[in-house]
């Protein structure tokens, strides 16, 4: 029993031996490293989060019912007091046209390029004319010999009409039978037919004449009216015809466009068409030239709408031409309300 006591004793005490110490020292370092590792990875982690906090983004506060809000722009409430009404369109040509052969032959010269003002009637291009000319002159050769034939059957009319005068008188007195006068009086009957048959044939060949050099003159292909060329579609060589027939044949020499003609044209909402009136007052801007502003006022309300973008075309004019201002230009108009007031107030007067 005192035996057993003692050897618990002896397991209960502390080993003090070198081993046993150093054993023991290795251990509680390691122990003790990786406790502080943990406390630094940790210390730093806490550091990321706050700094992530730190930077996030604030969310704005919520406004509450009794904030006032922040009032338009000055811009929109002028807009909307004045009551201005804006459209847009294009610059448009009211003469234009595309100018062509009234028949179909071979293009021999051109007159004309891009950029070149013609005045009515300036010859623009020439077709190859030498049948044309042959025809003319053919013509004009019957002429004369129409004109050579009546002046003949004259000559002979009029010898024929003394001799009948001549028998007549000796067919009183009894020195010509009856039968010299019939015969007299006959041959007047059958010159002065002839001479109407060469007349009419006169006639015939001059008109002849006259539509052959009218042939002729369209291998002369003139201007409509004066203006600016702005499209050459025709080359010399190439052939020509008033109408398409398939090939290498075009039906077009030049467009022409008349400058004095040039208006512009927007289609207005039919909810706001009461606000536009004839000869009112406009503002129109150019988009090739934001900072123009050119007058002008309205020419007239097209008296239709378009179904499909319900719209009405509204006409204006340019109280002043400008050789800037081309055709198909982009051109955004305001009317002004002073101007709608003046047209209604004279509507009402009238």
């Amino acid at each position: 029993m005192t035996k057993d006591k003692s050897e618990l004793l002896r397991s209960l005490a502390i080993d003090r031996s070198p081993e046993k110490v150093s054993r023991s020292g290795r251990r509680w370092g390691l122990i003790s490293g990786i406790v502080a590792g943990c406390a630094v990875a940790a210390f730093a982690g806490f550091g990321v989060a706050e700094f992530r906090k730190q930077e996030a983004p604030r969310e704005p506060a919520p406004q509450t019912a009794a904030q006032p809000q922040t009032p338009p722009p000055q811009a929109a409430q002028t807009s909307k007091e004045g009551g201005s009404l804006a459209a847009s369109g294009y610059v448009v040509a009211r003469r234009k046209a595309t100018v062509a052969a009234e028949i179909t032959g071979k293009v021999v010269e051109i007159f004309i390029d891009e950029g070149m003002t013609v005045t009515e009637g300036q010859v623009v291009a020439r077709l190859d004319s030498v049948l044309a000319e042959k025809d003319y002159e053919l013509a004009r050769s019957r002429v004369e010999t129409a004109d050579a034939a009546v002046a003949a059957i004259s000559a002979d009319l009029d010898d024929a009409t003394r001799i009948m005068s001549r028998v007549q008188t000796l067919s009183q007195k009894n020195f010509a039978t009856e039968a010299d006068l019939t015969k007299a009086q006959a041959r007047v009957g059958v010159l002065s037919a002839q001479l109407r048959q060469a007349r009419s044939q006169l006639e015939t060949a001059k008109i002849d004449a006259k539509r052959s050099g009218s042939m002729l003159d369209k291998h002369q292909i003139r201007a409509p009216f004066g203006g600016v060329v702005i499209d050459r579609s025709a080359q010399p060589g190439e052939m020509i015809s008033p109408m398409s027939v398939g090939g290498f044949t075009r039906t077009g020499i030049c467009t022409i466009v008349d400058m004095d003609s040039i208006e512009i044209e927007v289609d207005v909402n039919e909810a706001f068409i009461g606000r536009v009136v004839p000869g009112g007052a406009v503002n129109a801007m150019l988009d090739a030239y934001p900072d123009w502003t050119i007058p002008a006022s309205v020419i007239a309300i097209v008296p239709t709408a378009n179904r499909e973008k319900a719209t009405v075309k509204v006409r204006i004019r340019f109280d002043k031409k400008d050789p800037r201002i081309l055709p198909d230009m982009a051109v955004k108009v305001n009317f002004l309300r002073e101007a709608r007031a003046n047209g209604a107030t004279e509507a009402a007067a009238n």
